[in-house]
């Protein structure tokens, strides 16, 4: 299956779509095993999971969830920047999932340890992703090699730049480090969506949908080499 493009009309029906596949997931495998991501792109997303645990009693007590990234030596100051933080604010506080089911890479988990914890609960299910203006998922910045696992990432000026505005707007408070699943476990994942919008992000969906092979320079073609990716936008 050829990776599939799905427009919508703006990030609001991106989330409401997301979601729904995401609930389908949980309902039809209740013991489901996720890959998350963070950031602006799925937050619609788990806006509108809260929302159905709320009003459906979605359970999902019996799912793991992986996320792609973490920073590295965060400043004290900025502890609510983290991803844990931004997970625990905006999905697991509100929904009946156990903590202890939900994993983030660190130091001690890069090589093949983060894939081998992720095998013993079977593999990823599904997958959600974000993309960069430079085309990086997770924190698999271009040069990144396709057989990457999870890896210590010196992180790009650009993509520091990008964070500063949740660090008081000033790069010197982004970390300059994350460890980052690498592309390979994300290509292990049974199904992989992926959120882009807005303009800025048109440039690497172009870049995927003129390539047809892995370009490192761009990493998120490594998505042509999965069997099962929809891609949502809010653009053309």
């Amino acid at each position: 299956m050829a990776i599939q493009y799905i427009q919508c009309k703006n990030e609001a029906e991106i989330g409401m779509k997301v979601a729904q596949l995401f609930i389908q997931q949980v309902k039809s495998k209740p013991n489901s095993v996720l890959l998350l991501a963070t950031g602006s792109s799925p937050i619609l997303t788990y806006f509108n999971i809260v929302k159905d645990h709320q009003n459906n009693g979605t359970d999902w007590s019996k799912v793991t969830t992986f996320n792609l990234d973490e920073y590295i030596d965060i400043n004290p100051k900025y502890t609510q920047q983290s991803y844990l933080h931004f997970m625990n604010e905006n999905l697991f506080n509100h929904i009946n999932i156990h903590k202890s089911n939900t994993y983030f890479p660190n130091p001690s988990l890069v090589g093949d340890k983060y894939q081998q914890l992720i095998n013993s609960y079977t593999g990823i299910d599904l997958a959600i992703l974000g993309v960069g203006v430079n085309g990086h998922i997770a924190f698999n910045e271009p040069g990144t090699l396709i057989t990457a696992t999870t890896h210590i990432v010196n992180l790009t000026e650009s993509s520091r730049l990008a964070n500063a505005r949740f660090f008081d707007n000033d790069i010197n408070n982004v970390p300059k480090q994350a460890v980052s699943v690498g592309l390979k476990e994300i290509l292990h994942a049974k199904k992989i969506l992926l959120v882009a919008t807005g303009e800025a992000k048109k440039p690497a969906i172009n870049h995927l949908k003129q390539t047809q092979d892995f370009d490192q320079q761009w990493p998120i073609t490594a998505l042509h080499k999965h069997h099962d990716v929809l891609v949502f936008t809010d653009f053309k």
